[in-house]
Order: structure tokens, then C-alpha cells, then sequence
């Protein structure tokens, strides 16, 4: 393993962890932070420089990085490491999305690199053992087994606990039962942040009759990791929180039948000695060990995207209320337009290239979207809204059956449109929708409310807050509730002065009445 070269990629609450490790094996030669005092302070503990990413990618003898940056970023840097040619240990989850992952593992293969997935409890002395007396029929036929990973925080905001905490579970089990599941139900809830689940119960089946089930939550009073494993000549159990002479557990529990009625036969618990060893220890010499030796690492791209598969199939299950498929065949998709894996797009639509829809965004029938247009997280358009080119629709925003957005509309994070004047719970009034026009260039900001029969002239600008409940004219800034015009805008989006010129762009325009305001062409 000697000469072995990493830089590790963010050194925040876990990845200094990584540094510590990869120093002590003389495995360090650089760190990539851009937060200056975290960097400085690190290089300075274990005497190795700080560089960019890309001074690590332009270093031969950097042969690997590890990658220990937000989820989000995963599959990216991950690409941008495998095609400079170094070999990658990425934190899980291997990416967000599963074509990204496939993309991912394809393009570690293509090029001879190593891809492994930072699946932690893989490399856990306990865990190792369970595994070998599971494969060695020791518990005899694995029935069951169940997980859970409480704590209270860290709480996050790019993905949720299912995919903070659930795939070291997902990669257990999958190791144990030694079969890809058949079908996955999860459900789970939102308490800190509205959209972001805090809790999250995930069932399993396998093809072979196995069931396994795994609750995860960062809004728990007492930390807790524990693997029950059952099977039908003993039971065991891995409780991390366990001293090492108690981690791991074996109940030789079996049921005798006396005249067709089961009788449970109860046998004092037994421990099973593990050797002491700091997992993630173990988890950076597997790397360096793959490295050197150019082999498979346990947790590498098949693995992480296994993992990935059940991840993806527990989200879609919390959304649609039902028993998934875990390998369904994917979503029918749209030449050229991008579509998250957990957005949902009902038949028929209309949506041109370019166009971008993110996560838990929920397309309904009759929708026409136009080219080059973002959709963020958690917005619903439809049925029967249209929207123009270029628009961009920021998140927790929902279109309703009446709306209609031209070219180049931008719809700030949760900004309401209604479709009926007077709505009651009790009455049904779809007959009475009103349509809503927004014309090409408006801008509505953060939190406005666009009352319906309104129409927002070309390139007027709501700011945060206002509620709109007349016509707007062209240009007019509105502010206020009700909204009332306070001044002018430009095409750029920037406020005018009394010379009614534009600062960027130096475009003139004039006053034609009270609530009118045109550009000077001449």
C-alpha cells in the first residue's frame, strides 16, 4: 500500500474524520476545502497543502480523491474525477438520481478507475461477523430483520433522513438477505422542515420470502443503531452503542410445536467477540488496498447503485402510497427535457427541449411547458395551464387549471395564484375559475398572491409579499397589500429614476398617462 496518493474533497463534520484517517496511513497528500480557517487548520495538524480541485485533478501522483462534499454534488465531482483519471471513494449516496449513478459506474469502468461508496457499517468489525454467520447458516434461513438509526440532528436541507441515514441500512440488508428485494412501502414525516421528511419507515420483501423493514429518524431523544437479524435456528443483534464485548449478540431462541401450537423457547443471550477496530479505519485501507491492487472494493458502483435502486423505489413508494417495484422500468421521458426522478408527469403533456423539472414537481394532464424553462422542487402545474419559453418557477409554487405564463416569467419561491374569487371547502366551483394572465417578462416575487382575473402586463415586477388584486400595467412595480404601483421598472428588471433610463442597458422610456409607461424607439 505504500505510495498510495488521496486528496480528500470537503473536510467538514465528516470529512475531517477522513483526513485524520488517510494521514495516519500516510495516504494524505493534499485536502480541498474552500473554507480558508477549516483548510488552514488541518493542512497546518497534518502538514499537507491545501489545493483546489482542480490542482488536485492536474496532480499525476494524486492517483485518488475522496469525495466527502453535500449529496448533491456526488454524481458531478464524481465524473469530473473519474475522466481526469483518478480513482474515487465518495461518501454515499452515490448520486441522487439513478441515471446518474449508471452513468457514473459506466464511466468508472470504461476507464479501469476504482469506484467505491462510503457505506460505512460494510467495514464494521460486528457486521462482518454477522455476515459470516449468516452466510454459514449459523441463524439458519434468514426470515427478517429490521434496523434502526435514530438521533436527534444533524438536520439537513438537501435530502431528507430517508437518504442521510437509510442507505448504510439498505446496504446491510442487501448483504445479508444476498438477493436484490422484489418490493419496497415507505412512508414518512415532516415535522422541522415541511417538505423535508424527518422520520421514515421503509418495508422490504425479497423474492425468496425474506421481509425486512428499517426506521430512521433525526428527531428522536437518545441515539440509537440496531440490526435485528432473524432466522429460523437463532436470532442476533448488532447494537452499535454496545461496549465491543456487547455489540454483537446471539439468541439461540427457537419455537417447538406441541400438538400444532407454536411454544417459544427462550436461551440466554450469547456474545460473540468482535475484534476492536475503528470502521472507517478499515474502510480507508479497503481504499487504499483497491488502489494498489486495482481490485473490486466491497461497496463499489454496483453496490452503491443497488442501494440507490431501493433508495429511489422507498421515495416514489412515500409519494405514491403503495407498494413499489424496485426495478420497474423507469418513467417514460421527453427528448431533450430534463425530469427528476421523483417528479411525476401525467399524460398528455406538452414540454419542449431544454426544459428542466426537479424533484417532487408534479406535471398534470394538459399542461403545455415551453422550451428552456426551470421548474424547482415541489411545484404543480395543471391540468390545463400553459407556460411560455424561458419561464422559471421557483419552489413550492402551484399553477392552477386558469393560469397562463408568456415567455420569460420568473415565479419567485411560493408565490400563490388563486383561481376562484370566494373558495369554500364544502362548494365546488371549478365552473367558476377565473383565468390569470401573466405576460412576457413579469416578475413576481417570494410569497406574492396573484388573485385570479388579474392580468400582469409585459415585464412588471411584484415584489415579495404584495397581494395582487387588479390589473398590473406594463413595467409597474407593485408592492404592498392590496399592491399598489410605487414606481417603474426596466426590460432588465432594474428600478427607473425620474429620467426613466435604464442604468444597465440604457434603454429611455416616457410616461403616456398615469399608468402607462413605453420605450423611446426613435
Amino acid at each position: 500500500m505504500l505510495g498510495v496518493k488521496v486528496a480528500v474533497l470537503g473536510c467538514g463534520h465528516w470529512g475531517k474524520n477522513l483526513v485524520r484517517n488517510f494521514a495516519e496511513l500516510g495516504a494524505l497528500a493534499a485536502i480541498v476545502e474552500p473554507r480558508r480557517d477549516i483548510a488552514q487548520a488541518l493542512s497546518d495538524q497534518y502538514g499537507v497543502p491545501v489545493h483546489t480541485l482542480q490542482e488536485v485533478l492536474d496532480t499525476d501522483d494524486i492517483g485518488g480523491l475522496v469525495i466527502a462534499t453535500p449529496a448533491i454534488t456526488h454524481a458531478d465531482l464524481t465524473k469530473r474525477a473519474l475522466l481526469a483519471g483518478k480513482d474515487v471513494f465518495v461518501e454515499k449516496p452515490l448520486a441522487l438520481d439513478v441515471a446518474d449513478a449508471e452513468e457514473v459506474r459506466a464511466l468508472a469502468a470504461d476507464n479501469g478507475r476504482v469506484l467505491m461508496v462510503g457505506h460505512l457499517l460494510q467495514y464494521h468489525p460486528a457486521f462482518r461477523k454477522l455476515m459470516t454467520m449468516v452466510s454459514e447458516g449459523d441463524l439458519g434461513r434468514l426470515r427478517y430483520a429490521y434496523s434502526t438509526r435514530l438521533n436527534l440532528g444533524k438536520f439537513r436541507r438537501e435530502e431528507n433522513i430517508l437518504w442521510s441515514f437509510a442507505p448504510h441500512d439498505i446496504s446491510m440488508l442487501l448483504t445479508l438477505f444476498g438477493e436484490p428485494p422484489a418490493e419496497v412501502f415507505a412512508t414518512g414525516s415532516a415535522f422541522v422542515q415541511t417538505t423535508i421528511a424527518d422520520l421514515t419507515t421503509t418495508h422490504i420483501t425479497f423474492p425468496g420470502g425474506g421481509r425486512a423493514h428499517i426506521f430512521v429518524s433525526w428527531l428522536h431523544p437518545f441515539k440509537e443503531q440496531k440490526l435485528v437479524v432473524i432466522g429460523d435456528k437463532g436470532m442476533a443483534v448488532f447494537n452499535d452503542g454496545e461496549p465491543w464485548d456487547s455489540k454483537l449478540l446471539v439468541y439461540p431462541h427457537r419455537v417447538n410445536w406441541h400438538d400444532g401450537v407454536p411454544e417459544a423457547v427462550k436461551v440466554n443471550a450469547r456474545p460473540i467477540a468482535v475484534e476492536a477496530a475503528e470502521p472507517l479505519r478499515n474502510e480507508c485501507e479497503e481504499f487504499i488496498r483497491c488502489i494498489s491492487n486495482r481490485a473490486v472494493p466491497r461497496t463499489d458502483g454496483k453496490e452503491g447503485l443497488s442501494v440507490l435502486k431501493i433508495l429511489r423505489a422507498a421515495e416514489t413508494s412515500m409519494r405514491e402510497g403503495q407498494w413499489v417495484t424496485v426495478d420497474k422500468p423507469p418513467k417514460a421521458r421527453v427528448e431533450g427535457v430534463m425530469i427528476h426522478e421523483s417528479a411525476y408527469v401525467d399524460d398528455p403533456v406538452e414540454i419542449l427541449p431544454g426544459t428542466r423539472i426537479w424533484h417532487f414537481s408534479h406535471i398534470l394532464s394538459d399542461v403545455r411547458i415551453g422550451q428552456n424553462c426551470v421548474i424547482g422542487q415541489n411545484v404543480v402545474i395543471g391540468p390545463k395551464v400553459t407556460i411560455g419559453d424561458s419561464c422559471k418557477i421557483q419552489n413550492n409554487v402551484s399553477l392552477y387549471q386558469g393560469v397562463t405564463l408568456e415567455d420569460s416569467v420568473f415565479c419567485g419561491p411560493s408565490c400563490v395564484f388563486t383561481n376562484v374569487a370566494n373558495p369554500r371547502a364544502h362548494i365546488n366551483r371549478k365552473s367558476e375559475f377565473q383565468p390569470t394572465l401573466v405576460k412576457t417578462g413579469a416578475t413576481i416575487g417570494a410569497n406574492a398572491t396573484i388573485v385570479c382575473g388579474t392580468t400582469l402586463g409585459e415585464y412588471s415586477f411584484i415584489a415579495a409579499g404584495a397581494v395582487v388584486a387588479a390589473d398590473v400595467p406594463s413595467h409597474a412595480l407593485m408592492a404592498g397589500v392590496p399592491a399598489r404601483r410605487i414606481g417603474w421598472m426596466s426590460h432588465a428588471g432594474v428600478r427607473l429614476d425620474d429620467t426613466l433610463i435604464c442604468p444597465q442597458e440604457g434603454r429611455r422610456y416616457r410616461e403616456n398617462g398615469p399608468n402607462q409607461l413605453i420605450e423611446i424607439t426613435e
